[in-house]
């Protein structure tokens, strides 16, 4: 099953959504349809309500996409690279893929989110001052809508990585400590220490009774996860400093010609020589990469009749560095694509091919030696 779908791209970034969105609007919109609406706005019809809680959850999460536009936005401007936004179950979250380079562009960076959320709340508010003596429930839309972008943008100024406050105190302490790396452990430490307040929170509220207190615990778990799992991408790319695609990547690779079929690929190659991903060579040069994944989504009756060419990912569509690019840099190169191997390209040479578990085993062998 498909995990995100593609709608749209605005200002260069493609817009995703991910599965697990689906799952959030409907009980969004049930808790405002079944809730939230009928309790602030009793005697209006049942299908009414309805309608204004989804017509509210699809302009709710069209806010989170404006506030990490603004985070998009201010990150090209500073030179960053965007490779996409993704809303899924909390939220939204603006791939960008290199952390600053200096505490202020961090600081402007994430800043801007919040004051985005409060301008939206702004906004809602005046429309729903407008809409009042025209129609009371689009007016209750509005001011719904402005509530909840108020509380976003509280929410997101909580300083705890990797929220937006998160984010402005580790810019504040990178730039008292000068050091990226002992920044984020503390401002990650912050953060996990919110989420166990609500989680806390969350099952206080449970044992009084009320089933809402699912929601403060299902934040303080996300909340919790980001933290750490942010911390560690930081550490790995701290890691990376200092090694270059020529420390990482592997120069015994396979190669195999563009005219193979899928099936003898599987059969003489796969199984017999237990590679995942193999170079596709042509006319004296690289033609492109095929990896297991590409052979797994053909058909299997169709493999005698495929070659290697026609379902590999071609040259021009591959993230190829160079043998001295820092190893953060091939790492970014790997997550704003989200491939799995890189070729190192030394002119029109093919050097070697970076695979993430060759990332992985190098850092595991310097942790090993306390490196």
């Amino acid at each position: 099953m498909k995990s995100a779908w593609r709608i749209g791209r605005i200002a260069g970034i493609d817009i995703y959504i991910d599965s697990s969105w689906l799952l959030i609007f409907v009980l969004f919109t049930w808790s405002l349809a079944a809730n939230f609406f009928p309790r602030s706005y009793p005697g209006w019809a049942t299908s009414l309500y309805w309608v204004l809680g989804a017509a509210t959850s699809l302009l709710v999460f069209a806010s989170v996409l404006v506030h990490e536009l603004a985070h998009s936005l201010v990150a090209q401007r500073q030179g960053e690279k965007v490779a996409r936004i993704t809303l899924f179950i909390l939220g939204g979250v603006a791939q960008i893929t290199e952390e600053p380079k200096e505490p202020l562009q961090e600081f402007a960076m994430a800043f801007v989110g919040p004051l985005t959320s409060f301008g939206l709340a702004g906004v809602f508010f005046l429309v729903s001052f407008f809409l009042a003596p025209l129609s009371r429930p689009l007016q209750a839309a509005a001011f719904s809508l402005a509530f909840i972008n108020g509380g976003l943008g509280v929410f997101n100024l909580l300083p705890g990585f990797p929220l937006d406050g998160g984010r402005v105190l580790r810019s504040i302490l990178w730039k008292a400590t000068g050091s990226l790396k002992k920044a984020t452990r503390v401002a990650s430490a912050v953060g996990q220490g919110f989420a166990f307040l609500f989680i806390f929170f969350g099952i206080l509220r449970i044992l009084r009774g009320d089933i809402g207190g699912l929601w403060p615990i299902l934040i303080g778990w996300f909340l919790h996860n980001a933290a750490v799992r942010s911390y560690e991408q930081v550490m790995v790319r701290t890691a990376l400093q200092g090694l270059t695609a020529a420390d990482l990547m592997t120069r015994d690779f396979e190669t195999v010609p563009e005219g193979l079929s899928v099936q003898t690929l599987v059969d003489e190659y796969i199984l017999k020589r237990k590679e995942r991903v193999f170079l596709v060579t042509g006319d004296g040069g690289l033609r492109g990469i095929i990896c297991l994944e590409d052979v797994k989504a053909q058909p299997r009756s169709l493999w005698p009749k495929t070659s290697v060419g026609e379902i590999m990912t071609p040259r021009d569509k591959l993230v190829a560095v160079t043998p001295d690019a820092d190893g953060s840099r091939v790492l970014a190169s790997l997550a704003s694509r989200d491939v799995h191997q890189v070729p190192v390209l030394d002119g029109d040479r093919v050097a070697g091919i970076i695979c993430r578990t060759d990332m992985l085993k190098v850092l595991q062998l310097r942790s090993d030696l306390g490196v």
